[in-house]
């Protein structure tokens, strides 16, 4: 069963993929969205990946603020969810992704990856670390 983990931003949608057993996750690309009127090309590539990749569930990022609250992000992901079900017709759970952006850049910062080269990185090792994150937690 493999798993599918996004982290959904307003310009750009980090993917991650987990193998075949759901032990870990690797980054498979960043979706690069130019406004938002291009949420329907967002949806088709990411049905263009549930099928190459036999994907069973989607693990979404749900960007809740640090005092626990929704903020317009959560929202937004929330609503994204809803279309991804539609869509898919999979199963979508929301993953809180609190820090999983500073934990990315940091990790790339370390494997000195200049910072005019992280933004094409950074989403997408967002998205493993939202699904990795949901990976580790059902070993437990």
């Amino acid at each position: 069963m493999r798993i599918l983990g996004l982290d959904y931003g307003s310009k750009t949608v980090g993917v991650a993929i987990s193998d075949p057993l759901g032990i870990t996750a690797q980054g498979v690309e960043t979706i690069w969205r130019k406004q938002e009127n291009h949420l329907r090309q967002t949806l088709a590539r990411i049905e263009e990946l549930v099928s190459e990749y036999h994907v069973e569930k989607i693990v979404l990022g749900y960007p809740k603020n640090m005092n626990n609250t929704i903020g317009e992000r959560a929202q937004k992901s929330l609503e994204f969810k809803e279309m991804l079900e539609t869509r898919t017709g999979l199963e979508v759970i929301m993953w809180d992704e609190r820090l999983t952006t500073v934990e990315a850049n940091r990790t790339l910062m370390e494997a000195s990856v200049r910072r005019e080269n992280r933004k094409q990185y950074l989403d997408q090792l967002a998205a493993v670390f939202i699904l990795q994150g949901y990976l580790d937690s059902l070993s437990c």
